[in-house]
């Protein structure tokens, strides 16, 4: 099943918003709120698409802060939002793949592409994972270690 990867653009904020509607099942003008007020780093976001144009895989980053994702922990650790906030990092905004590539190397590939420019400019990646979610083992396999965790999420810092 051959693929290309490509680099995201504001333009495609339409379409991470149709992914995220139809993976996750969260309520589109959300989504559409979030796109348009989290930061997105639209250049180190990965676009994967097959053979035919069709869209199999997106990896969007976004430069959104720690306390804007999780407020609580501004008051709850603080000392801890503060020694992750005096490093570099940029966040895992979503991951999809399209069920038939699961369990290939394409997510491994779009996350690939683009570690020499993460690991160049960056100290970790913030990754939060809904606790709903099948991806806490995926990121922890990478080496991403729980920093945090409230009702909604599991906060995981990736060292890079």
């Amino acid at each position: 099943m051959p693929y290309t990867l490509h680099r995201m653009s504001p333009g495609d904020a339409p379409l991470t918003v149709d992914w995220m509607v139809r993976q996750y099942g969260f309520d589109r003008r959300e989504v559409e709120g979030w796109v348009r007020c989290l930061h997105f780093n639209w250049p180190l976001s990965v676009k994967a698409v097959d053979g035919d144009g069709t869209v199999i895989g997106l990896l969007n980053m976004s430069d959104y802060r720690i306390e804007e994702e999780c407020p609580a922990i501004e008051t709850e650790a603080p000392a801890l939002l503060a020694s992750l906030n005096a490093l570099r990092y940029t966040a895992v905004f979503s991951f999809i793949v399209a069920p038939a590539y699961r369990g290939t190397p394409l997510n491994y590939d779009m996350l690939m592409s683009i570690m020499p420019e993460l690991k160049a400019s960056y100290d970790f990646v913030f990754v939060p994972v809904l606790h709903r979610l099948k991806t806490h083992q995926y990121w922890q396999r990478w080496g991403a270690k729980e920093f945090y965790r409230d009702a909604e999420c599991v906060y995981y810092r990736l060292p890079l």
